[in-house]
């Protein structure tokens, strides 16, 4: 295999937070984000339909030279990064490898959280999903997680009203909701990549003593010490610096929404997915 860039694939706009932090900590890498914004929203579409999008798109990648490839959507982490690890990559090939955003999230969970009670915030998808509890109970079966979904969040995000008064009433009503459901969190997971984009505001409506946890911090982490750990596929990943973006979506459209996330002109192009 020729060394490519590494692949991230976001059912939408979100991923480019975890892209943005990802870069921080790999600068010399080279990534080529691909975002299927076309057919956004995945979190409520059923489990096939999400693998067959997530399916296409991975492939896709694939075809232009990435080896290793980060589902940084929630959703397809949730319903379609088992089934493309288990059955698709032996047949495609055994040298790829496809990563998600939650377990990288969830193992640093131990470290941080004091009470053992950790609350969830993402889409109605992902929490009927369970796939954080789920993921949490494998590697901490002592910590109580409670969910709440907060379907209007990515709505404001991407109509441009993060910083509106408006925006303060979902919020609150959201937090105060979880945080009903178990007086004991002192720890709140972000499980949606638009989420970091309201962060001063949901830190503004959480108790001072609960830490909020942002995933693209720990995705980085996460990937900089895959690396280490396995140098053939270290080796695969050009080095370049260099950040490619590819819609589904018009071009025009995609760099009017990526302002919101990604702090720089980008380069992109728009392709279709089959």
């Amino acid at each position: 295999m020729q060394p490519g860039p590494i692949g991230i694939f976001d059912s939408g706009y979100g991923g480019l937070t975890i892209l943005s932090q990802i870069r921080e900590q790999m600068p010399e890498y080279d990534f080529l984000y691909l975002g299927d914004n076309a057919r956004t929203p995945y979190g409520t579409r059923s489990f096939e339909v999400v693998y067959e999008f997530t399916s296409q798109a991975v492939k896709a990648l694939f075809d232009m030279g990435c080896s290793l490839v980060i589902l940084a959507c929630n959703t397809a982490s949730a319903k379609a990064l088992r089934t493309i690890q288990q059955i698709d990559l032996p047949k495609i090939d055994p040298r790829k490898r496809v990563l998600g955003i939650i377990r990288p999230t969830v193992e640093y969970l131990g470290d941080i959280t004091q009470s053992r009670h950790v609350g969830i915030l993402a889409t109605s998808g992902t929490i009927k999903s369970q796939s954080y509890p789920l993921e949490i109970k494998k590697l901490f079966p002592d910590i109580t997680v409670s969910g709440e979904a907060c379907p209007i969040w990515v709505p404001l995000v991407e109509s441009g009203e993060a910083q509106s008064e408006g925006t303060d009433y979902f919020v609150r009503r959201h937090i105060d909701n979880l945080l009903a459901k178990d007086e004991e969190i002192d720890t709140i997971i972000l499980g949606c990549t638009h989420y970091p984009i309201l962060y001063d505001k949901i830190r503004q409506y959480t108790p001072s003593h609960i830490k909020v946890i942002t995933q693209g911090e720990y995705v980085g982490r996460s990937l900089v010490h895959y690396m280490q750990r396995h140098p053939e596929m270290d080796a695969l990943c050009t080095k370049q610096g260099t950040c490619r973006f590819l819609t589904t979506e018009s071009v025009d459209i995609f760099r009017s929404y990526a302002s919101i996330f990604f702090d720089s002109s980008i380069e992109v192009q728009s392709i279709a997915l089959k």
